[in-house]
């Protein structure tokens, strides 16, 4: 398989996070990867509240299904809220994403994901952050997906967080196909190293989300985030040395931190966000870049 085979296209940008796009630029994002050869589309009710997904509906039914991933989630369903809740994505549809995870729940949600999706099934579904809702997820959501799954409603059952530790548990407790793991495998944070060990020895596949750490391993600067916060200074620097001993290399940091997630034996998929063609071409052509091996002990040494 070519690297951007081994790429998904993350679609909270989609959803207008942070920044609104027209839908004019959000079609050519998903083409460009298309074009570049990504299969891989994962998305969630939660990005745009439903935006993202409407808006992969509006390219995905006219390619190839059979060639392409499409993963979303359940966890959170989108209804009126009054008074609406602050939220990181702009200009978005009137509802807000509630958190139910019983078996009801997750029935609803795919429903309606598809709904926008505009396709038939789903090849894989994860309980979306159920930090605060473990028993609820483990009572009613994961056993309803994997009912679905055994009906072959849906293709696969995953979890996706942003933190290690309950996934781990979930690996041990629940019959996963895959794990989505966003920002804790990454050139500046190694804590999710023990659940890639665990889920390779179990044979669980690893997605791995947010190996930018949400900015900083893109463009270190003083005011880039860490996690959709301002990152730390020492962090900063942190980065900074990064980037010098990269570009001693010739290699740009970015590709750095994607190869880096690349390159463990556990990881299935990497995924990346973009909000436009552009960020889409400059991502593959990251994955694609040469970086000789020594560079991998030297970015080790820094911390």
């Amino acid at each position: 398989m070519n690297v951007a085979g081994r790429l998904g296209l993350g679609t909270a940008p989609l959803g207008n996070l942070f920044t609104a796009i027209s839908d004019d630029e959000a079609d050519a994002t998903v083409l460009a990867a298309w074009e570049m050869g990504v299969r891989w589309f994962d998305t969630a009710p939660q990005y745009g509240h439903g935006l993202a997904e409407t808006r992969l509906g509006r390219v995905l039914p006219g390619l190839p299904r059979a060639e392409m991933t499409v993963a979303s989630k359940v966890g959170r369903l989108l209804r009126p809220v009054s008074p609406r809740p602050p939220t990181i994505f702009r200009d978005v549809p009137l509802v807000d994403p509630v958190f139910d995870y019983t078996r009801d729940g997750v029935l609803r949600s795919i429903e309606e994901s598809l709904i926008r999706l505009r396709l038939d099934r789903l090849d894989v579904v994860h309980v979306h952050d159920p930090d605060d809702h473990e028993q609820a997820a483990l009572d009613g959501a994961f056993p309803a997906l994997i009912e679905l799954r055994e009906q072959g409603v849906i293709g696969a059952v995953g979890c996706g967080m942003n933190q290690a530790e309950m996934l781990q548990r979930f690996v041990h407790e629940v019959d996963l196909d895959v794990v989505l793991l966003a920002g804790r495998y990454t050139l500046l944070d190694r804590s999710g190293e023990p659940l890639l060990e665990e889920c390779a020895a179990r044979g669980v596949g690893v997605l791995l989300g947010g190996v930018f750490n949400s900015g900083l391993l893109a463009e270190p600067t003083v005011d880039a985030t860490f996690d959709y916060s301002t990152a730390p200074a020492a962090l900063v620097d942190r980065a900074q040395r990064m980037q010098r001993v990269c570009a001693e290399a010739g290699v740009a940091l970015p590709a750095a931190a994607l190869q880096f997630a690349l390159r463990h034996p556990a990881v299935q998929t990497v995924l990346f966000g973009a909000r436009s063609a552009d960020e889409v071409r400059t991502d593959v052509a990251h994955a694609e870049a040469t970086v000789p091996d020594d560079l991998w002990p030297a970015l080790e040494a820094i911390r």
